[in-house]
């Protein structure tokens, strides 16, 4: 099924295509895990959701349609991996791939976001939260989703400081 759905990497194409708003995915795409986070419906706050061992794409995609269907999700949030000098490499491919293949599968939007330094600033968060090591292993990148999703979320409400 080749639905055609918006991918942008600006944030007001991906809130013209929503005009009445909707929760939204945030999605932190690892090797061996994604993170994921969900947005309320007015694009106000992220919340760190869940992480999930990556597999196959028709495997995540079965997790993720459960999700989508349960939320109502009606946009993606894709962190791009952008190298510190803004150049993209064959992980920012990659995390494309997957926003091209998220949107035609589901027919929705996908909004690529950079992703430069939310793991750190996840990690940096849940130490000062004085949160175990232990704990934060499991977490990290559900909270690192939540950070791409509310950066985000900020750019679609003009929240940006």
């Amino acid at each position: 099924m080749a639905n055609k759905a918006l991918i942008t990497d600006v944030a007001k194409e991906l809130s013209n295509e929503l005009p009445d708003g909707g929760a939204i995915i945030g999605i932190d795409l690892g090797t061996k895990t994604i993170g994921l986070s969900v947005s309320d419906r007015s694009w106000r706050y992220a919340t760190p959701l869940q992480t999930i061992s990556r597999g196959k794409f028709k495997d995540d995609s079965k997790f993720l349609k459960q999700t989508i269907e349960e939320r109502k999700i009606s946009a993606f949030v894709v962190g791009l991996p952008k190298n510190m000098d803004g150049s993209e490499g064959s992980r920012a491919q990659s995390a494309r791939a997957y926003a091209k293949n998220l949107s035609e599968t589901f027919a929705l939007p996908s909004l690529m976001w950079d992703e430069r330094w939310s793991t750190q600033s996840a990690q940096n968060a849940m130490i000062e939260q004085e949160m175990t090591r232990s704990k934060r292993g499991k977490r990290i990148d559900s909270h690192a989703a939540a950070i791409i999703l509310q950066g985000a979320l900020d750019a679609l409400t003009g929240n940006m400081f």
